[in-house]
């Protein structure tokens, strides 16, 4: 990419000259069990921490109504609500988190479920222990999953958990989505060159001043730059457990019910990082094969893979292959 086609479309030459005469502010906070980063550019510091003050507030948010580690969260309250009322009413937020994950679910027939919650929740508990779960568990959670067990109205914000002991886990998606609601919330304050760090999913706006886009170094040690996009990346580097010589991942194969065995690390650069939090989960799952197939079916997407084997799909926004390794994360 030539680092004036970023700031410079349309009306970029006012766009270019404001944003060299800004300077750069970090902010962090914890969010969703891990920590969530802001880096802005602004013309002032007041401006940029009030901005990031609100993009965390937002974030506290969503991590109430998402969590299903939290009894009181919206997510967790869902369950009883709809066994007792049938099609519950739910906040704005979950039900446009719950329509893009059902979208999700038809496109890659079913491998990402946001109803895999009593999977998970048994996987995180036999897990734990060191040892897998028993059968007949195993057997019940399984019963209890599946995406057309969700209904989610698409006029009215209204949800419904139709099979008996059904519950969710979003935390294929939740920071992902997260992410892009908080760069949407710098963007009103009026910052267009940021960058959010919701816990490793990443997702900027323009690039920062006299720069051709965002430096992100990817597992490994190589690294790209992005503007506009985002990037995730999913396996079982740090997160993996070893039963009986079987190495499984903490991402749950909602048709086994278990952990993926010898998970890849998968990396998907996307335009939002709701997609790129998205693809990186459930490519982990997927065969290279079909990984590739979704992956150029969908415009804008690139995602590399780590495993056996190795593959590439679809196209990088931006990519400077010679910057070194041991960069900083993103700049």
């Amino acid at each position: 990419m030539i680092p004036g086609a970023l700031l410079c479309m349309g009306s970029a030459p006012c766009v270019a000259q404001e944003l060299s005469a800004q300077e750069r502010y970090a902010f962090e906070s914890v969010h969703m069990g891990t920590t969530f980063r802001i880096i802005a550019y602004a013309d002032a510091e007041d401006r940029a921490r009030a901005a990031a003050n609100e993009a965390f507030s937002h974030a506290a948010r969503l991590d109430s109504l998402f969590s299903d580690y939290r009894p009181d969260s919206e997510v967790s309250r869902l369950v009883t609500r709809s066994e007792s009322n049938g099609c519950a009413v739910i906040s704005p937020e979950l039900w446009a988190l719950l329509l893009e994950a059902q979208g999700w679910s038809e496109r890659t027939g079913g491998l990402f479920d946001v109803t895999v919650g009593p999977m998970s929740r048994l996987w995180r508990w036999s897990s734990r222990r060191g040892q897998l779960p028993p059968p007949e568990r195993l057997h019940a959670a399984r019963g209890a999953v599946g995406h057309d067990g969700l209904t989610v109205d698409p006029v009215e914000p209204c949800a419904a958990l139709e099979r008996p002991g059904m519950a969710l886990d979003v935390g294929g998606i939740a920071k992902g989505f997260a992410g892009d609601a908080m760069l949407g919330i710098l963007a009103r304050h009026g910052i267009s060159a940021a960058l959010v760090d919701a816990g490793g999913d990443i997702v900027t706006s323009a690039a920062p001043p006299s720069s051709p886009g965002w430096l992100v170094t990817l597992p490994g040690g190589d690294s790209l730059r992005i503007a506009n996009a985002a990037v995730a990346t999913s396996g079982d580097i740090e997160r993996h457990v070893t039963v009986d010589g079987v190495r499984y991942a903490h991402i749950v194969d909602p048709r086994t019910g278990l952990g993926v065995i010898d998970a890849p690390t998968v990396t998907v650069v996307a335009p939002v990082a709701t997609a790129a939090d998205v693809l990186a989960s459930v490519l982990t799952i997927m065969s290279p094969s079909d990984g590739r197939r979704l992956v150029d079916r969908i415009s804008g997407v690139w995602a590399r893979s780590r495993g056996n084997p190795e593959w590439t799909a679809g196209s990088l926004p931006m990519q400077t292959g010679a910057d070194q390794a041991g960069s900083p994360p993103h700049r």
